[in-house]
């Protein structure tokens, strides 16, 4: 499997399909941002490797790719991301997230703006009053929290072991995938106090869902100073709310957004049309 190898020992899994110009992808899944995510979207943009080198990869301790046991910054994030385009001798790619993954073509344009031609953003996560709170997003972390708690972090690594896919099930906690297949990682984990434990992981939401309202991983003004053309395809749901996608529109100079159906059966086909013709406009 292609890794890059980080400052900090991560190793960065990444894998590429096609060729043209370059699409880099990130996952949807939440934490679990991963390639292996792909097949489960109503739109996999590997499809779209027969026009584009397409670039997928997982996010550090998703799937594939191994980093330390601590909370990651959207910083370390963007700076994983652009080692991997630099790693392939990409200087200029278009990006294509979903879920999490808008939140990293955010951030990515913010801290490489020239590396960007384009972003489409499939179901935006973000904070909307009256729809979704922090609270939300924390209650993906309290059932591993409880678990260690009541019954020890081995019970934490047993469930981690039984099912690796945090966002099926939470009580493995959100470094599962690492514990499922590290056995060094997973004897660090259970070296831990379940009060060490819990503040990993209090930090680890703060640094992620807490850092920046409402778009999580940019400041709010950053927005409307991005310059990067957006397509967006709005979610519809607390973790992505409708109006979160309709704000990105407003604000972002060149941001486009289609109908928050526009992956219903009826319209899934013109809707991939759409998005191929974006990225052929963009793809210079």
């Amino acid at each position: 499997m292609p890794t890059i190898e980080r400052p900090d020992e991560a190793r960065i899994y990444y894998e590429t399909k096609g060729s043209g110009f370059p699409l880099l992808l990130f996952a949807p899944g939440g934490i679990n941002s991963q390639v292996s995510f792909w097949p489960r979207s109503a739109i996999n943009p590997f499809e779209f490797a027969d026009e584009f080198m397409v670039i997928g990869m997982d996010q550090r301790n998703a799937e594939h790719s191994p980093a330390p046991l601590e909370p990651p910054t959207w910083e370390k994030l963007a700076a994983d991301q652009k080692a991997v385009l630099d790693a392939l001798g990409v200087r200029r790619t278009l990006l294509y997230g979903g879920c999490i993954g808008v939140a990293y073509v955010l951030r990515f344009a913010h801290d490489y703006p020239n590396a960007v031609a384009a972003g489409v953003g499939q179901d935006p996560v973000g904070f909307v009053d009256g729809l979704n709170s922090r609270e939300t997003f924390f209650a993906m972390m309290k059932p591993t929290i409880a678990l260690a708690n009541e019954k020890g972090m081995q019970a934490v690594v047993d469930a981690a072991i039984e099912n690796p896919l945090f966002v099926a099930n939470n009580a493995g906690g959100p470094f599962a995938a690492r514990i499922h297949a590290d056995e060094a990682f997973r004897a660090e984990v259970l070296a831990l106090s379940p009060s060490a434990y819990e503040k990993l992981l209090i930090d680890y939401d703060n640094q992620l869902w807490g850092r920046h309202i409402p778009f999580c991983s940019v400041e709010e003004s950053f927005v409307s100073r991005c310059q990067a053309p957006l397509l967006i395809l709005p979610g519809n749901d607390a973790f992505h709310p409708t109006p979160i996608s309709h704000r990105i529109c407003a604000e972002a100079p060149n941001a486009t957004c289609l109908e928050v159906d526009c992956r219903t059966p009826a319209k899934l086909e013109a809707t991939k049309r759409t998005v191929r013709e974006f990225l052929h406009a963009h793809s210079k």
